[in-house]
Protein backbone atom coordinates (compact mmCIF):
# COMPACT_ATOMS: atom_id res chain seq x y z
CA UNK A 1 0.00 0.00 0.00
CA UNK A 2 1.34 3.40 -0.95
CA UNK A 3 2.25 5.64 1.96
CA UNK A 4 -0.26 8.32 0.91
CA UNK A 5 -3.08 5.77 1.20
CA UNK A 6 -1.94 4.97 4.72
CA UNK A 7 -1.68 8.64 5.53
CA UNK A 8 -5.24 9.38 4.42
CA UNK A 9 -6.46 6.25 6.16
CA UNK A 10 -4.76 6.93 9.46
CA UNK A 11 -5.15 10.68 9.77
CA UNK A 12 -8.90 10.14 9.94
CA UNK A 13 -9.10 11.57 13.47
CA UNK A 14 -7.81 14.94 12.29
CA UNK A 15 -9.68 14.97 8.98
CA UNK A 16 -12.93 13.79 10.58
CA UNK A 17 -12.76 16.54 13.17
CA UNK A 18 -12.21 19.22 10.54
CA UNK A 19 -14.83 17.74 8.19
CA UNK A 20 -17.48 17.49 10.90
CA UNK A 21 -16.70 21.02 12.03
CA UNK A 22 -16.97 22.41 8.49
CA UNK A 23 -20.25 20.55 7.96
CA UNK A 24 -21.71 22.15 11.07
CA UNK A 25 -20.42 25.61 10.08
CA UNK A 26 -21.86 25.41 6.57
CA UNK A 27 -25.21 24.03 7.72
CA UNK A 28 -25.54 26.81 10.28
CA UNK A 29 -26.89 29.54 8.02
CA UNK A 30 -26.28 27.72 4.76
CA UNK A 31 -28.74 27.43 1.89
CA UNK A 32 -29.60 24.25 0.03
CA UNK A 33 -28.96 24.63 -3.67
CA UNK A 34 -28.98 22.47 -6.77
CA UNK A 35 -25.68 20.72 -7.18
CA UNK A 36 -23.40 22.51 -9.62
CA UNK A 37 -22.95 20.77 -12.91
CA UNK A 38 -20.01 22.71 -14.22
CA UNK A 39 -17.02 20.43 -13.96
CA UNK A 40 -13.64 21.09 -15.57
CA UNK A 41 -13.44 19.14 -18.78
CA UNK A 42 -10.22 17.44 -17.80
CA UNK A 43 -11.94 15.90 -14.79
CA UNK A 44 -14.74 14.22 -16.74
CA UNK A 45 -13.78 11.61 -19.28
CA UNK A 46 -15.73 11.92 -22.52
CA UNK A 47 -17.07 8.66 -23.95
CA UNK A 48 -15.30 7.54 -27.09
CA UNK A 49 -16.87 8.62 -30.36
CA UNK A 50 -18.19 5.71 -32.38
CA UNK A 51 -17.74 6.46 -36.05
CA UNK A 52 -20.48 5.56 -38.56
CA UNK A 53 -19.64 2.57 -40.77
CA UNK A 54 -18.00 3.71 -43.95
CA UNK A 55 -19.97 1.14 -46.05
CA UNK A 56 -23.75 1.66 -45.97
CA UNK A 57 -25.89 -1.37 -45.20
CA UNK A 58 -27.93 -2.63 -48.12
CA UNK A 59 -31.69 -2.44 -47.67
CA UNK A 60 -32.14 -6.14 -48.31
CA UNK A 61 -29.54 -7.24 -45.76
CA UNK A 62 -30.68 -8.89 -42.60
CA UNK A 63 -30.01 -6.62 -39.66
CA UNK A 64 -29.40 -8.63 -36.52
CA UNK A 65 -30.17 -7.18 -33.11
CA UNK A 66 -27.52 -4.63 -32.53
CA UNK A 67 -24.65 -6.11 -30.58
CA UNK A 68 -22.55 -3.96 -28.32
CA UNK A 69 -21.21 -0.99 -30.32
CA UNK A 70 -17.79 -1.65 -31.73
CA UNK A 71 -15.68 0.61 -29.62
CA UNK A 72 -11.92 0.65 -29.79
CA UNK A 73 -10.51 -1.01 -26.75
CA UNK A 74 -9.44 1.94 -24.72
CA UNK A 75 -8.87 0.46 -21.32
CA UNK A 76 -5.17 0.75 -20.64
CA UNK A 77 -3.21 -2.28 -19.72
CA UNK A 78 -2.76 -2.63 -15.97
CA UNK A 79 0.12 -0.56 -14.77
CA UNK A 80 2.61 -3.13 -13.65
CA UNK A 81 4.90 -0.69 -11.95
CA UNK A 82 2.89 2.29 -10.63
CA UNK A 83 4.75 5.19 -9.15
CA UNK A 84 5.40 4.28 -5.53
CA UNK A 85 6.55 6.25 -2.58
CA UNK A 86 7.81 3.15 -0.82
CA UNK A 87 10.08 4.02 2.05
CA UNK A 88 12.82 1.64 1.03
CA UNK A 89 13.02 3.34 -2.33
CA UNK A 90 12.80 6.88 -1.00
CA UNK A 91 15.15 7.39 1.91
CA UNK A 92 15.05 10.68 3.71
CA UNK A 93 18.28 11.89 2.16
CA UNK A 94 18.62 14.75 -0.30
CA UNK A 95 21.07 13.05 -2.65
CA UNK A 96 19.35 9.69 -2.45
CA UNK A 97 15.99 10.75 -3.76
CA UNK A 98 14.81 8.41 -6.50
CA UNK A 99 15.29 9.41 -10.11
CA UNK A 100 12.60 11.49 -11.73
CA UNK A 101 9.50 9.32 -12.09
CA UNK A 102 8.25 8.46 -15.53
CA UNK A 103 5.72 10.91 -16.89
CA UNK A 104 2.21 10.28 -15.66
CA UNK A 105 0.38 8.02 -18.12
CA UNK A 106 -2.08 9.87 -20.31
CA UNK A 107 -5.45 8.23 -19.77
CA UNK A 108 -7.03 6.73 -22.83
CA UNK A 109 -10.44 8.05 -23.90
CA UNK A 110 -13.19 6.83 -21.63
CA UNK A 111 -10.88 6.17 -18.68
CA UNK A 112 -10.55 8.75 -15.93
CA UNK A 113 -7.21 9.75 -14.55
CA UNK A 114 -8.21 8.39 -11.17
CA UNK A 115 -8.79 4.93 -12.61
CA UNK A 116 -5.47 5.03 -14.45
CA UNK A 117 -3.55 5.93 -11.30
CA UNK A 118 -5.22 3.52 -8.92
CA UNK A 119 -6.17 0.65 -11.22
CA UNK A 120 -8.98 0.02 -8.74
CA UNK A 121 -11.18 -3.06 -9.18
CA UNK A 122 -14.55 -2.41 -10.74
CA UNK A 123 -16.50 -2.32 -7.54
CA UNK A 124 -18.85 0.35 -6.30
CA UNK A 125 -16.53 3.38 -6.16
CA UNK A 126 -16.40 5.77 -3.25
CA UNK A 127 -18.22 8.94 -4.07
CA UNK A 128 -15.64 11.63 -4.62
CA UNK A 129 -16.20 15.32 -5.04
CA UNK A 130 -16.95 15.03 -8.76
CA UNK A 131 -19.43 12.25 -8.16
CA UNK A 132 -21.22 14.27 -5.54
CA UNK A 133 -21.32 17.35 -7.73
CA UNK A 134 -22.78 15.36 -10.60
CA UNK A 135 -25.45 13.97 -8.30
CA UNK A 136 -24.32 10.35 -8.36
CA UNK A 137 -25.81 8.30 -5.59
CA UNK A 138 -28.97 10.40 -5.66
CA UNK A 139 -27.48 13.59 -4.25
CA UNK A 140 -28.80 16.45 -6.36
CA UNK A 141 -28.53 19.29 -3.86
CA UNK A 142 -25.75 20.75 -1.78
CA UNK A 143 -25.67 23.17 1.13
CA UNK A 144 -23.58 26.30 0.61
CA UNK A 145 -22.96 29.23 2.87
CA UNK A 146 -21.61 32.67 2.13
CA UNK A 147 -18.09 33.25 3.42
CA UNK A 148 -18.61 36.14 5.85
CA UNK A 149 -17.01 37.33 9.08
CA UNK A 150 -19.05 34.97 11.27
CA UNK A 151 -18.13 31.99 9.14
CA UNK A 152 -14.44 32.90 9.11
CA UNK A 153 -14.46 33.23 12.89
CA UNK A 154 -16.03 29.77 13.21
CA UNK A 155 -13.43 28.25 10.86
CA UNK A 156 -10.64 29.91 12.82
CA UNK A 157 -11.95 28.40 16.08
CA UNK A 158 -12.16 24.99 14.41
CA UNK A 159 -8.51 25.16 13.33
CA UNK A 160 -7.42 26.26 16.80
CA UNK A 161 -9.15 23.23 18.33
CA UNK A 162 -7.25 21.08 15.81
CA UNK A 163 -4.03 22.40 17.40
CA UNK A 164 -3.06 24.64 14.53
CA UNK A 165 -2.35 27.49 16.94
CA UNK A 166 -3.93 30.94 17.04
CA UNK A 167 -1.52 32.76 14.72
CA UNK A 168 -1.48 30.00 12.11
CA UNK A 169 -5.25 29.56 12.24
CA UNK A 170 -5.68 33.29 11.63
CA UNK A 171 -3.26 33.16 8.72
CA UNK A 172 -5.02 30.21 7.09
CA UNK A 173 -8.51 31.72 7.42
CA UNK A 174 -7.31 35.10 6.12
CA UNK A 175 -5.80 33.40 3.07
CA UNK A 176 -8.99 31.41 2.55
CA UNK A 177 -11.01 34.64 2.51
CA UNK A 178 -8.74 36.45 0.09
CA UNK A 179 -10.62 36.94 -3.17
CA UNK A 180 -13.49 34.74 -1.96
CA UNK A 181 -15.24 36.87 0.67
CA UNK A 182 -19.00 36.98 0.13
CA UNK A 183 -19.09 33.96 -2.18
CA UNK A 184 -20.90 30.77 -1.16
CA UNK A 185 -19.11 27.46 -0.64
CA UNK A 186 -19.96 23.89 0.27
CA UNK A 187 -18.05 21.77 2.78
CA UNK A 188 -16.14 19.95 0.02
CA UNK A 189 -15.15 23.22 -1.63
CA UNK A 190 -13.95 24.63 1.71
CA UNK A 191 -11.86 21.51 2.36
CA UNK A 192 -10.13 21.94 -1.00
CA UNK A 193 -9.47 25.64 -0.33
CA UNK A 194 -8.15 24.86 3.15
CA UNK A 195 -5.89 22.10 1.82
CA UNK A 196 -4.39 24.56 -0.68
CA UNK A 197 -3.59 27.06 2.09
CA UNK A 198 -2.10 24.42 4.39
CA UNK A 199 0.07 23.08 1.55
CA UNK A 200 1.26 26.63 0.82
CA UNK A 201 2.57 26.91 4.40
CA UNK A 202 4.15 23.45 4.39
CA UNK A 203 5.86 23.49 0.99
CA UNK A 204 8.89 25.62 2.02
CA UNK A 205 9.78 23.23 4.88
CA UNK A 206 9.36 19.90 3.05
CA UNK A 207 13.02 19.00 2.61
CA UNK A 208 14.95 15.73 2.75
CA UNK A 209 17.80 15.38 5.20
CA UNK A 210 20.93 16.78 3.52
CA UNK A 211 23.85 14.44 2.93
CA UNK A 212 27.31 15.97 3.26
CA UNK A 213 30.61 14.67 1.88
CA UNK A 214 32.02 14.53 5.42
CA UNK A 215 32.50 10.97 6.67
CA UNK A 216 31.17 10.00 9.04
CA UNK A 217 28.18 12.32 8.91
CA UNK A 218 27.00 12.58 12.51
CA UNK A 219 23.24 12.55 13.07
CA UNK A 220 22.18 13.36 16.63
CA UNK A 221 18.60 12.35 17.44
CA UNK A 222 16.88 14.16 20.32
CA UNK A 223 13.41 14.44 21.81
CA UNK A 224 11.32 13.98 24.93
CA UNK A 225 10.46 10.67 26.58
CA UNK A 226 8.27 8.44 24.45
CA UNK A 227 8.43 10.54 21.30
CA UNK A 228 9.65 7.59 19.21
CA UNK A 229 13.36 8.38 18.87
CA UNK A 230 14.62 4.80 19.08
CA UNK A 231 12.09 3.48 16.57
CA UNK A 232 12.77 6.38 14.22
CA UNK A 233 16.52 5.73 14.33
CA UNK A 234 15.94 2.07 13.48
CA UNK A 235 13.68 2.92 10.54
CA UNK A 236 16.05 5.56 9.18
CA UNK A 237 19.06 3.27 9.54
CA UNK A 238 17.20 0.58 7.62
CA UNK A 239 16.39 3.02 4.83
CA UNK A 240 19.92 4.39 4.60
CA UNK A 241 21.34 0.87 4.60
CA UNK A 242 18.94 -0.10 1.78
CA UNK A 243 20.17 2.97 -0.12
CA UNK A 244 23.74 1.64 0.02
CA UNK A 245 25.02 3.74 2.94
CA UNK A 246 27.13 2.24 5.70
CA UNK A 247 25.69 3.15 9.09
CA UNK A 248 26.79 2.88 12.72
CA UNK A 249 24.35 3.43 15.60
CA UNK A 250 25.37 4.58 19.08
CA UNK A 251 22.91 3.66 21.83
CA UNK A 252 23.33 6.85 23.81
CA UNK A 253 20.34 6.27 26.10
CA UNK A 254 22.54 4.59 28.70
CA UNK A 255 19.96 5.03 31.45
CA UNK A 256 17.36 2.63 30.02
CA UNK A 257 18.39 -0.94 29.27
CA UNK A 258 15.14 -1.46 27.35
CA UNK A 259 16.03 1.34 24.94
CA UNK A 260 19.42 -0.24 24.22
CA UNK A 261 17.83 -3.64 23.64
CA UNK A 262 15.21 -2.15 21.34
CA UNK A 263 17.89 -0.40 19.30
CA UNK A 264 19.90 -3.62 19.06
CA UNK A 265 16.84 -5.40 17.64
CA UNK A 266 16.45 -2.69 14.99
CA UNK A 267 20.17 -2.85 14.24
CA UNK A 268 19.93 -6.58 13.60
CA UNK A 269 16.97 -6.07 11.26
CA UNK A 270 18.81 -3.42 9.30
CA UNK A 271 22.19 -5.14 9.36
CA UNK A 272 23.70 -2.14 11.16
CA UNK A 273 26.16 -2.39 14.09
CA UNK A 274 25.02 -0.86 17.39
CA UNK A 275 27.58 0.47 19.88
CA UNK A 276 26.56 0.23 23.53
CA UNK A 277 27.99 1.15 26.91
CA UNK A 278 27.34 -0.15 30.44
CA UNK A 279 24.09 1.06 31.97
CA UNK A 280 24.48 4.41 33.67
CA UNK A 281 27.72 5.34 31.90
CA UNK A 282 28.38 8.77 30.42
CA UNK A 283 26.54 9.10 27.08
CA UNK A 284 28.93 11.84 25.95
CA UNK A 285 31.85 9.42 26.30
CA UNK A 286 29.98 6.80 24.25
CA UNK A 287 29.29 9.38 21.52
CA UNK A 288 33.00 10.25 21.36
CA UNK A 289 34.03 6.57 21.10
CA UNK A 290 31.37 5.94 18.45
CA UNK A 291 32.75 8.76 16.34
CA UNK A 292 36.21 7.23 16.53
CA UNK A 293 34.92 3.81 15.48
CA UNK A 294 32.81 5.20 12.60
CA UNK A 295 35.84 7.12 11.38
CA UNK A 296 38.06 4.04 11.42
CA UNK A 297 35.45 1.91 9.65
CA UNK A 298 34.78 4.61 7.06
CA UNK A 299 31.06 4.69 7.82
CA UNK A 300 28.91 7.12 5.89
CA UNK A 301 26.58 7.86 8.79
CA UNK A 302 26.78 7.73 12.56
CA UNK A 303 23.37 7.96 14.24
CA UNK A 304 23.48 8.77 17.95
CA UNK A 305 20.46 8.03 20.11
CA UNK A 306 19.99 10.13 23.24
CA UNK A 307 17.99 9.67 26.41
CA UNK A 308 14.50 11.12 26.39
CA UNK A 309 14.35 14.32 28.38
CA UNK A 310 11.66 16.80 29.25
CA UNK A 311 12.28 20.26 27.89
CA UNK A 312 11.66 21.77 31.35
CA UNK A 313 14.36 19.68 33.07
CA UNK A 314 17.40 21.93 33.07
CA UNK A 315 19.79 19.20 34.28
CA UNK A 316 18.86 16.87 31.44
CA UNK A 317 19.13 19.63 28.89
CA UNK A 318 22.60 20.46 30.19
CA UNK A 319 23.58 16.83 29.69
CA UNK A 320 22.47 17.07 26.06
CA UNK A 321 24.53 20.23 25.65
CA UNK A 322 27.53 18.29 27.02
CA UNK A 323 27.11 15.59 24.37
CA UNK A 324 27.19 18.27 21.68
CA UNK A 325 30.35 19.85 23.18
CA UNK A 326 32.16 16.49 23.35
CA UNK A 327 31.21 15.60 19.78
CA UNK A 328 32.64 18.91 18.60
CA UNK A 329 35.98 18.13 20.23
CA UNK A 330 36.29 15.28 17.74
CA UNK A 331 34.83 17.24 14.81
CA UNK A 332 34.05 20.92 15.20
CA UNK A 333 31.45 20.71 12.41
CA UNK A 334 29.50 17.92 14.14
CA UNK A 335 26.74 17.07 14.64
CA UNK A 336 25.97 17.63 10.98
CA UNK A 337 22.28 16.94 11.52
CA UNK A 338 20.31 17.24 14.75
CA UNK A 339 16.91 15.64 14.32
CA UNK A 340 14.17 16.46 16.80
CA UNK A 341 11.57 13.70 16.98
CA UNK A 342 8.12 15.04 17.93
CA UNK A 343 5.09 13.13 19.14
CA UNK A 344 1.99 14.48 17.37
CA UNK A 345 -0.27 13.47 20.27
CA UNK A 346 1.29 16.16 22.48
CA UNK A 347 -0.39 18.92 20.45
CA UNK A 348 0.76 22.46 21.14
CA UNK A 349 3.29 21.20 23.69
CA UNK A 350 5.38 20.21 20.69
CA UNK A 351 5.81 23.90 19.88
CA UNK A 352 7.58 24.56 23.19
CA UNK A 353 9.72 21.45 22.65
CA UNK A 354 10.97 22.80 19.33
CA UNK A 355 11.82 26.14 20.92
CA UNK A 356 13.85 24.68 23.83
CA UNK A 357 15.65 21.95 21.89
CA UNK A 358 16.57 24.42 19.17
CA UNK A 359 18.29 26.61 21.76
CA UNK A 360 20.19 23.73 23.39
CA UNK A 361 21.05 21.44 20.48
CA UNK A 362 20.71 23.64 17.38
CA UNK A 363 18.00 21.48 15.80
CA UNK A 364 18.38 21.22 12.02
CA UNK A 365 15.31 19.17 11.10
CA UNK A 366 12.15 17.52 12.39
CA UNK A 367 10.51 14.11 12.28
CA UNK A 368 6.85 13.90 13.40
CA UNK A 369 5.59 10.54 14.68
CA UNK A 370 2.24 9.08 15.81
CA UNK A 371 0.12 11.09 13.41
CA UNK A 372 -2.19 8.06 13.24
CA UNK A 373 -3.19 8.31 16.90
CA UNK A 374 -4.35 11.89 17.27
CA UNK A 375 -6.74 14.59 16.11
CA UNK A 376 -3.95 17.12 16.72
CA UNK A 377 -2.17 16.84 13.39
CA UNK A 378 -2.59 20.58 12.89
CA UNK A 379 0.32 21.22 15.26
CA UNK A 380 2.73 20.38 12.45
CA UNK A 381 1.28 23.27 10.43
CA UNK A 382 1.78 25.56 13.42
CA UNK A 383 5.41 24.45 13.83
CA UNK A 384 6.14 24.92 10.13
CA UNK A 385 4.61 28.40 10.19
CA UNK A 386 6.36 29.47 13.39
CA UNK A 387 9.87 28.02 13.03
CA UNK A 388 10.38 27.18 9.36
CA UNK A 389 12.53 24.16 10.26
CA UNK A 390 12.83 21.45 7.59
CA UNK A 391 10.44 18.54 8.07
CA UNK A 392 12.26 15.45 6.84
CA UNK A 393 9.78 12.67 7.56
CA UNK A 394 6.50 11.74 9.20
CA UNK A 395 5.34 8.49 10.74
CA UNK A 396 1.87 6.98 10.96
CA UNK A 397 2.55 3.58 12.51
CA UNK A 398 5.02 1.03 13.84
CA UNK A 399 5.93 -0.80 10.63
CA UNK A 400 9.14 -0.18 8.69
CA UNK A 401 7.22 1.46 5.83
CA UNK A 402 5.26 3.76 8.12
CA UNK A 403 7.96 6.45 7.98
CA UNK A 404 8.20 8.42 4.77
CA UNK A 405 9.65 11.63 3.36
CA UNK A 406 7.29 14.53 4.06
CA UNK A 407 5.02 15.56 1.19
CA UNK A 408 3.12 18.82 1.88
CA UNK A 409 0.28 18.24 -0.58
CA UNK A 410 -0.40 14.70 0.63
CA UNK A 411 -0.31 15.86 4.23
CA UNK A 412 -2.63 18.83 3.61
CA UNK A 413 -5.22 16.66 1.86
CA UNK A 414 -5.05 13.97 4.52
CA UNK A 415 -5.33 16.54 7.32
CA UNK A 416 -8.35 18.32 5.87
CA UNK A 417 -10.06 15.35 4.23
CA UNK A 418 -9.88 17.03 0.83
CA UNK A 419 -10.12 14.95 -2.32
CA UNK A 420 -11.80 12.09 -0.45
Amino acid sequence: MAFFSKLKERLFKSSSKIEEGLDAIVEDGGVEESAATEVPQHEVAEPPVVEEPSTPIAHNEMVEPAPEPVVPQTTPEPVSQPTQREVTESPVLSDELPAEPDPEPTPEPGVSLLETETAAPQETPKQGLIGRVLGRGGKTTVIRRALDDDMLEAIEELLITSDMGVETAMRVTANMAEGRFGRSFSTDELKDIMADEVARIMEPVAKPMPLYPKRPQVVLVVGVNGSGKTTTIGKLASQFRAAGKSVVIAAGDTFRAAAVEQLQVWGERAGVPVMTAPEGSDPASLAFDAMARAEVEGADLLMIDTAGRLQNRQDLMEELAKIVRVIRKKDDSAPHNTLLVLDATTGQNAVSQVKIFQEVADVSGLVMTKLDGTAKGGVLVSIADKFGLPIHAIGVGEQIDDLSPFDPRDFAEALTGAGA
